[in-house]
């Protein structure tokens, strides 16, 4: 099989390799067969210098042409939660609704905490099962390729070191990957890490695809219809099963045909 380079989204170039594809096809909710065969119809339509946007355009048209619809959007999670920032939904609450999902309650969100020193402006602060208390910072990237870093990581600590009487634990969670640095130094001061892919095998795509919390955009609303959403505070996609639909359609005018259709895109994703 031939060699092909590729450009990653950060700009680092790298051998193209099919077993991405097939692993990503199969969490969307293929099945291993036709997760193989797309990944083998991508290898022979790429060529050398090819963005990875390019390919994942690629492989969202074969998934359109021979999945289910359910399959198609899942695999657009990354993508949507993308979307929830210029949607008018804060990555904050965002993640505040995963980590409630997982047995934390959420405390406050985008509150102004006065440390030893200064003033800081804490992102999300939640309590887990034990009653211990965490500062959580949320870092949201509008495009792939970007790292949250050492920095970052650095930054949150900072911030812990200055609230310790407040806090007892410290969290930096972000919708792309970590940089390697950024894992060692959390590590080594036991600040907890989420992001994408990371921890390997709870990170937090697993954790919405475990929990099916898919965020509302991965519906692919209309911009109108994203407003409304996020004016209700609808950001999860399965609460849209929850809601009365005839009341929900008086109250935005939004068609009950059209709130029907979400209702059963939701139900085939969920599944």
């Amino acid at each position: 099989m031939r060699k092909i380079i590729i450009t990653k989204a950060n700009g680092q170039r790298a051998e193209f390799d099919p077993r991405k594809v097939i692993t990503t096809c199969i969490s969307a909710g293929a099945d291993h067969t036709l997760a193989k065969r797309i990944a083998n119809q991508v290898q022979h339509k790429i060529r050398h210098g090819m963005t990875t946007k390019e390919i994942y355009k690629i492989v969202l048209r074969l998934l359109t042409d021979n999945a289910t619809p359910a399959i198609k959007h899942r695999y657009r999670l990354k993508e949507s939660i993308m979307k929830l920032g210029p949607a008018g939904f804060s990555f904050e609450s965002f993640v505040g609704q995963i980590l409630r999902h997982y047995g934390y309650k959420v405390v406050s969100i985008g509150t102004k905490v006065q440390g030893r020193c200064v003033i800081h402006e804490i992102d999300l602060t939640v309590e887990s099962s034990d009653e211990k208390r965490w500062l959580v910072e949320c870092k949201y990237h509008n495009f792939p390729g970007r790292y949250t870093g050492l920095k970052e990581s650095l930054y949150t600590h900072a911030r812990f070191l200055d609230l310790a009487d407040k806090f007892d634990n410290e969290m930096l969670v972000c919708n792309t990957k970590v940089s390697p640095e950024a894992v060692t130094y959390a590590t080594c001061i036991g600040q907890k890490l989420l992001s994408w892919r990371f921890p390997p095998q709870m990170g937090l795509e697993k954790m919405i695809e475990e929990k099916k919390l898919y965020p509302i955009t991965i519906l692919s609303p209309s911009k109108k219809e994203l407003e409304i959403l996020a004016k209700n505070n609808l950001m999860i996609a399965k609460d849209l099963l929850d809601i009365d639909i005839y009341e929900f359609a008086q109250k935005t005018r939004i068609p009950i045909k059209r709130l029907v259709a979400m209702q059963r895109l939701t139900n085939q994703i969920i599944t």
